[in-house]
């Protein structure tokens, strides 16, 4: 009866670190997946990757200098939906809110800004509802 126990409890526990394994975040494997989706006439420039750790971090940043004149898009790339619950935020250098992917209740796969002043802006991912806390996104500029 006991190597009947611990034959279960060892099968328990392979079956719960398995689940595990595959609940991780790939945030490179939508990075690539984003890259594909860059619109004609853009070219890369950076790739982000979205781990919001299943819903222990709320917000995930990262910062760029914008050049006036150049026009930016970003994207997001998650598993299932585009936009899967993560809300894209731009923020200019005095933290104004200058673009968003989240408009009247509605996720958008793209954001494209119009740079207006040169200077260092705020790109952050932030969570509504998620399926997942997990995404890639890239940016790209055109002049």
């Amino acid at each position: 009866m006991k190597k009947l126990i611990i034959i279960f409890n060892a099968a328990l526990l392979g079956l719960i670190l398995s689940n595990q394994a595959f609940a991780q975040c790939e945030p490179e494997t939508h990075c690539q997946t984003c890259i594909k989706k860059i619109e004609d006439g853009f070219t890369y420039l950076k790739s982000y990757k979205i781990d919001g750790e299943g819903g222990a971090k709320g917000k995930v940043e990262y910062s760029y200098v914008f050049t006036k004149g150049a026009q930016y898009f970003l994207n997001i790339c998650t598993e299932g939906d585009e936009a899967n619950g993560i809300i894209l935020t731009i923020y200019d250098s005095t933290r104004k809110m200058v673009g968003t992917n989240y408009l009247n209740g509605k996720f958008f796969p793209v954001v494209k800004y119009p740079c207006s002043a040169t200077g260092i802006y705020y790109i952050t991912f932030t969570f509504e509802n998620p399926t997942a806390y997990c995404g890639g996104s890239v940016l790209g500029f055109k002049r």
